[in-house]
Protein backbone atom coordinates (compact mmCIF):
# COMPACT_ATOMS: atom_id res chain seq x y z
CA UNK A 1 0.00 0.00 0.00
CA UNK A 2 1.64 3.49 -0.76
CA UNK A 3 1.91 6.26 1.62
CA UNK A 4 -1.26 8.58 1.98
CA UNK A 5 -0.62 12.08 1.19
CA UNK A 6 -3.06 14.43 2.32
CA UNK A 7 -3.48 16.64 -0.95
CA UNK A 8 -4.23 13.75 -3.11
CA UNK A 9 -6.76 13.77 -5.54
CA UNK A 10 -7.89 10.64 -7.09
CA UNK A 11 -10.02 10.79 -10.43
CA UNK A 12 -12.45 9.16 -12.99
CA UNK A 13 -13.33 10.49 -16.19
CA UNK A 14 -16.02 8.95 -18.33
CA UNK A 15 -15.67 10.28 -21.90
CA UNK A 16 -18.03 10.51 -24.65
CA UNK A 17 -21.38 9.67 -22.61
CA UNK A 18 -24.28 9.86 -24.68
CA UNK A 19 -26.23 12.77 -22.53
CA UNK A 20 -26.46 16.57 -23.18
CA UNK A 21 -23.79 18.53 -20.62
CA UNK A 22 -26.56 20.52 -19.76
CA UNK A 23 -28.53 18.07 -18.29
CA UNK A 24 -25.59 16.17 -16.67
CA UNK A 25 -24.87 19.58 -14.79
CA UNK A 26 -28.30 19.98 -12.86
CA UNK A 27 -27.50 16.63 -11.39
CA UNK A 28 -23.63 17.45 -10.89
CA UNK A 29 -24.78 20.78 -8.97
CA UNK A 30 -26.39 18.81 -6.64
CA UNK A 31 -23.63 16.57 -5.64
CA UNK A 32 -20.58 18.32 -5.66
CA UNK A 33 -18.96 18.95 -2.17
CA UNK A 34 -21.03 16.02 -0.93
CA UNK A 35 -19.79 12.92 1.24
CA UNK A 36 -19.38 9.52 -0.90
CA UNK A 37 -22.20 8.01 1.07
CA UNK A 38 -24.57 11.19 1.14
CA UNK A 39 -24.14 11.33 -2.82
CA UNK A 40 -24.56 7.65 -3.84
CA UNK A 41 -28.22 8.27 -1.81
CA UNK A 42 -28.75 11.32 -3.84
CA UNK A 43 -28.23 9.89 -7.11
CA UNK A 44 -29.85 6.75 -6.54
CA UNK A 45 -33.20 8.82 -5.48
CA UNK A 46 -33.15 11.68 -8.19
CA UNK A 47 -35.74 10.15 -11.39
CA UNK A 48 -32.77 11.71 -14.01
CA UNK A 49 -31.41 8.99 -16.86
CA UNK A 50 -28.21 11.02 -15.89
CA UNK A 51 -27.79 9.50 -12.78
CA UNK A 52 -26.78 6.13 -13.63
CA UNK A 53 -23.60 7.02 -15.80
CA UNK A 54 -22.55 9.65 -12.92
CA UNK A 55 -23.36 6.60 -10.30
CA UNK A 56 -21.36 4.60 -11.99
CA UNK A 57 -18.09 7.23 -12.50
CA UNK A 58 -18.54 7.56 -8.55
CA UNK A 59 -18.15 3.58 -7.76
CA UNK A 60 -15.05 4.18 -9.83
CA UNK A 61 -13.33 6.66 -8.61
CA UNK A 62 -14.15 5.41 -4.84
CA UNK A 63 -12.70 1.82 -6.47
CA UNK A 64 -9.52 4.09 -7.36
CA UNK A 65 -8.94 5.57 -4.46
CA UNK A 66 -9.51 2.35 -2.00
CA UNK A 67 -7.60 0.61 -4.12
CA UNK A 68 -4.49 2.69 -5.56
CA UNK A 69 -4.07 4.75 -2.53
CA UNK A 70 -5.66 2.63 0.35
CA UNK A 71 -8.48 5.30 0.79
CA UNK A 72 -11.69 4.34 2.85
CA UNK A 73 -14.91 4.80 1.20
CA UNK A 74 -16.30 6.49 4.17
CA UNK A 75 -14.38 9.41 4.21
CA UNK A 76 -14.20 10.35 0.86
CA UNK A 77 -15.76 13.55 -0.46
CA UNK A 78 -16.34 14.88 -4.12
CA UNK A 79 -14.19 17.47 -4.68
CA UNK A 80 -14.66 18.71 -8.13
CA UNK A 81 -16.85 17.73 -10.94
CA UNK A 82 -16.23 18.62 -14.18
CA UNK A 83 -18.64 18.25 -16.98
CA UNK A 84 -17.48 19.17 -20.45
CA UNK A 85 -19.11 19.42 -24.08
CA UNK A 86 -18.00 16.13 -25.98
CA UNK A 87 -18.16 15.55 -29.80
CA UNK A 88 -21.25 15.52 -31.65
CA UNK A 89 -22.41 13.14 -34.41
CA UNK A 90 -24.86 15.07 -37.11
CA UNK A 91 -26.83 12.12 -39.32
CA UNK A 92 -29.45 12.75 -41.62
CA UNK A 93 -33.24 11.27 -40.83
CA UNK A 94 -35.29 10.28 -44.36
CA UNK A 95 -38.92 12.38 -44.41
CA UNK A 96 -41.45 12.64 -46.62
CA UNK A 97 -40.70 13.65 -50.20
CA UNK A 98 -37.07 12.95 -50.43
CA UNK A 99 -36.41 15.83 -47.65
CA UNK A 100 -34.02 15.04 -45.39
CA UNK A 101 -34.38 15.61 -41.17
CA UNK A 102 -31.05 16.72 -38.87
CA UNK A 103 -30.61 14.49 -35.90
CA UNK A 104 -27.82 15.41 -33.56
CA UNK A 105 -26.14 12.82 -30.69
CA UNK A 106 -24.80 14.95 -28.11
CA UNK A 107 -22.16 13.42 -25.73
CA UNK A 108 -20.33 14.79 -22.89
CA UNK A 109 -17.47 14.02 -20.81
CA UNK A 110 -17.60 13.79 -16.60
CA UNK A 111 -14.93 13.90 -14.24
CA UNK A 112 -15.52 13.43 -10.68
CA UNK A 113 -12.83 14.43 -8.49
CA UNK A 114 -12.68 12.96 -4.83
CA UNK A 115 -10.30 13.55 -2.12
CA UNK A 116 -10.01 12.00 1.49
CA UNK A 117 -10.63 14.04 4.26
CA UNK A 118 -9.57 11.10 7.26
CA UNK A 119 -6.16 13.72 7.44
CA UNK A 120 -8.03 16.58 8.15
CA UNK A 121 -9.92 15.36 11.37
CA UNK A 122 -6.67 16.33 13.21
CA UNK A 123 -6.47 18.72 15.61
CA UNK A 124 -4.73 20.91 13.56
CA UNK A 125 -6.36 20.45 10.24
CA UNK A 126 -9.55 21.10 11.74
CA UNK A 127 -10.01 24.41 10.40
CA UNK A 128 -10.15 23.01 6.73
CA UNK A 129 -13.02 20.48 7.35
CA UNK A 130 -14.91 23.20 9.10
CA UNK A 131 -14.51 25.27 5.92
CA UNK A 132 -16.09 22.35 4.20
CA UNK A 133 -18.96 21.79 6.05
CA UNK A 134 -20.03 25.23 6.02
CA UNK A 135 -19.66 25.60 2.11
CA UNK A 136 -21.36 22.28 1.86
CA UNK A 137 -24.13 23.89 3.93
CA UNK A 138 -24.37 26.96 2.64
CA UNK A 139 -25.02 25.44 -1.25
CA UNK A 140 -27.56 23.17 0.35
CA UNK A 141 -29.11 26.44 1.93
CA UNK A 142 -28.63 28.11 -1.31
CA UNK A 143 -30.90 25.43 -3.11
CA UNK A 144 -33.71 25.11 -0.93
CA UNK A 145 -34.53 28.60 -0.88
CA UNK A 146 -34.97 28.58 -4.14
CA UNK A 147 -38.41 28.84 -5.91
CA UNK A 148 -40.18 28.75 -8.86
CA UNK A 149 -41.29 32.02 -9.09
CA UNK A 150 -43.80 31.36 -12.03
CA UNK A 151 -45.94 28.39 -10.43
CA UNK A 152 -48.76 30.71 -9.13
CA UNK A 153 -48.86 33.44 -11.84
CA UNK A 154 -50.45 31.67 -14.83
CA UNK A 155 -49.73 35.19 -16.77
CA UNK A 156 -49.78 36.03 -19.96
CA UNK A 157 -52.87 36.42 -22.31
CA UNK A 158 -55.79 34.47 -19.95
CA UNK A 159 -54.82 36.88 -17.15
CA UNK A 160 -55.81 40.22 -19.02
CA UNK A 161 -59.97 40.92 -18.86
Amino acid sequence: MRRKNPYREVYALGQHISLSAHKARRVIDQIRGCSYEQTLMILELMPYRVCYPILKLLYSAAANASHNWGFKKTSLVINKVEVSKGTTVKKWKPRARGRGYPIKRIACHIRIVVQDISWYEDDENKEYLLYLKKMNAKKKKKHEDMTYYFMYNSGGLWDKK
